[in-house]
């Protein structure tokens, strides 16, 4: 997993491996803007003209050496300066550097402003980790021309006025709004978030060779979660194994009109691996599930529209509840029975998570280990309506913390906070997955883990990780406008492929 440091941690592991390694902070400097260009030439090489934004700080010595790295390479490249203060010493050199080249450069101005082509690539290089006030003056003049053109930004680490710790300014203030972040080593929290991750666009994170034992002892309670993590998870299967030796599952789900979602939380559980999969619905649902899902096994309620008991004659291995379940209130009765009856984690969507948030003194009943996957509206029911993201994310710690449950915000980057008070964001998943069903597919997979022996940790990362790896294998043969959640499922086995053989 990739840590998530604080810029104060970033700045620690620079100065270490400048004193370890040891290295010049100038040549560090020099090796990170290399990446960057290497970068560029690499995936942007058909563009010849590039106009970097650089203010006088360390930001700006890494667009000074970037512009000289891309000339070099026979790009045509201006640079325009804006005065953000004291000027670093390594920002000098790389300005001394650069004006020794036959390279445009200019101090950036209102009365003056440059001609941007529409095939060239803008470069924001005017404040990096350390911003610390609004930005204001000409920097905010400059941040609005940066915005205002129709050409494609790419900001070096942050994009300017963004902060990595911290939510927006309170009051406006101008915000580089980048298509591509070339984030150095670590993505920053502010990436993570739907108010400030919207200014960041595709994330790149370029190994610029910081000190790796420095990297592995501090100390970080975010991390960010990479293929590698989930090809540790993935169990193998043995040629003797039969259904039992991966669980039986049950779904408490569907009510009369929502039937799609018990089908898909059951489909999404045994495409997953579960051996067995049980099935609790409304007697107006077993028809309907038995002829979608004929590999199901089937639990009929004894109400008609809702479910109203839930009497577990069966050992089942997991359980996951909530799927267009209604919150009527003899399923709340049932659902409060059910949590003080059944002793092991169960896994709590939509309609169980808003029946709980209606009876809050009920969570004092539940075992540790419980899972709780709501979105954003169901967690702000669950616990309170934050003032922003970063608040929302301490909420989503407390919770998981004070009833020793796991937390799976789902999102673009969706969370999961972890009783011990970590948090592992998510790297895959698209636009398209917001769709109606998304979510009863993540139930699904969550409760054929649990069932299939994984720990509850290792049940919501991978099952997050595979849901949004399947969506994004899904936008990419049926376009993200176009997904439904019946894709996702149908894509699972190509995203379990991708970590083990057929």
């Amino acid at each position: 997993m990739i840590k998530i440091f604080s810029a104060q941690q970033i700045r620690e592991a620079d100065s270490y491996t400048i004193e370890q390694e040891p290295i010049s902070s100038i040549d560090l400097m020099e090796r990170a803007s290399k990446k960057c260009s290497d970068w560029i030439l690499q995936n942007l090489n058909e563009t010849n003209h590039y106009t970097i934004f650089c203010g006088t700080g360390n930001n700006g010595g890494d667009g000074l050496a970037i512009a000289r790295l891309l000339m070099n390479n026979g790009k045509q490249v201006k640079v325009y300066g804006i005065n953000t203060g004291n000027e670093s010493s390594d920002f000098l050199v790389n300005k001394n550097r650069l004006l020794k080249e036959s390279i445009h450069y200019a101090e950036f101005k209102v009365t003056d402003l440059p001609v941007i082509r529409k095939d060239e690539i803008i470069i924001d290089a005017l404040f990096g980790t350390g911003l610390n006030k609004e930005i204001s003056g000409i920097a905010a003049e400059c941040i609005k021309f940066i915005n205002s053109t129709d050409a494609m930004v790419i900001s070096i680490d942050m994009p300017s006025g963004l902060r990595a710790d911290y939510p927006l300014f309170e009051t406006k203030s101008e915000i580089v709004k980048a298509d591509v972040t070339l984030s150095f080593q670590f993505p920053k929290r502010s990436f993570l978030y739907p108010s400030t991750g919207n200014y960041v666009g595709a994330i790149v994170l370029l190994d610029i060779g910081l000190n790796a034992e420095f990297i592995e002892k501090e100390k970080t309670n975010f991390y960010f979660i990479t293929q590698n993590d989930i090809a540790e998870i993935i169990k193998p299967r043995s040629d003797f194994d039969h259904k039992g030796s991966y669980g039986h599952a049950l779904i408490i789900a569907g009510s009369f009109g929502k039937m799609g979602a018990a089908i898909l939380s059951a489909k999404s559980c045994l495409r997953t691996g579960a051996g067995l999969i049980t099935v609790h619905v409304p007697k107006c649902g077993v028809s309907i599930l038995q002829t979608a899902f004929p590999e199901a096994m089937v639990i009929a309620d004894e109400e008609e529209q809702y479910i109203s008991s839930a009497k577990l004659t069966t050992t089942f291995n997991a359980i996951g509840v909530g799927p267009g379940m209604g919150t009527h209130q003899q399923t709340a009765t049932m659902l409060k029975k059910l949590i003080q009856d059944y002793r092991t984690p169960i896994v709590f969507d939509a309609d169980a998570i808003n029946i709980l948030a209606e009876n809050k003194t009920w969570l004092s009943f539940l075992s540790p280990g419980c899972i709780f996957t709501p979105h954003l509206k169901e967690f702000e029911r669950l616990t309170s309506k934050p003032s922003d993201d970063f608040q929302r994310q301490e909420l989503q710690l407390e919770f998981s913390k004070k009833y020793q449950c796991y937390v799976l915000l789902k999102g673009h980057y969706s969370s999961l906070t972890t009783p011990d008070g970590n948090c592992f964001f998510n790297s895959t998943g698209n636009a398209g997955m917001a769709t109606a069903g998304s979510g009863d597919v993540l139930t699904g997979i969550i409760t054929s883990f649990i069932a299939q022996g994984y720990s509850c940790k290792q049940a919501c990362i991978a099952a997050m990780y595979l849901h949004g790896l399947a969506g994004d294998l899904a936008a990419k043969e049926k376009g993200k406008h176009a997904l439904i959640a019946s894709d996702i499922i149908e894509h699972l086995p190509n995203a379990f492929k991708e970590f083990s053989s057929p």
